[in-house]
């Protein structure tokens, strides 16, 4: 499959099957991770991998709505970047992010992005915080998203060419 087709047939899959991932699939996503560009090369992520069910319940938890599906994966990724090494650590994470999820696809896996930046609980408790405290990263690492992996329960169509939004590109 080309890239071009990839991009087309990436969809957010919530739902997965109980088949974890194989140690050799999870270091080629992260591989995809440690490739991603950054800007001045300052490489400042962090990726936490998770695959123990509790914890995964746990993490599935650290804000209000929007990653319960987290408790279902095989395997989630906690995308951190160390903000006293770079100014655009949001940037830079979604990147890492993002490849991983087309590295995914690629194989024929699942993924999910769950917003944590700017997200938490219902009492103003944000879910970065939350999850420092699970995964005991240090207070210099700030969590951008939680990628929920895995085999996909569920097939979804291709994106639909007809929808794309071609009004919002501006040619100058």
């Amino acid at each position: 499959m080309d890239f071009k087709d990839l991009v087309q047939r990436r969809r957010s899959i919530r739902r997965f099957t109980d088949q974890p991932l194989t140690p050799e699939e999870v270091q080629v996503i992260l591989r995809a991770a440690l490739m991603s560009p950054t800007s001045k090369s300052t490489r400042a992520w962090h990726f936490h991998v998770v695959d123990d069910r509790d914890l995964l319940e746990k993490i599935s938890q650290c804000k209000s709505a929007g990653a319960e599906f987290v408790k279902d994966a095989p395997l989630a990724v906690v995308v951190c970047m160390d903000t006293d090494q770079t100014d655009v650590w949001v940037e830079d994470a979604s990147i890492a992010a993002v490849t991983m999820q087309y590295q995914a696809a690629d194989l024929g896996l699942g993924s999910c992005w769950a917003q944590v930046r700017l997200r938490g609980q219902e009492d103003g408790t944000p879910a970065s915080d939350i999850l420092r405290f699970l995964l005991g990263y240090p207070e210099e690492q700030q969590a951008v998203c939680i990628i929920a992996f895995g085999h996909p329960a569920i097939e979804r169509k291709p994106q639909d060419e007809e929808k794309l939004k071609w009004e919002n590109v501006h040619i100058v």
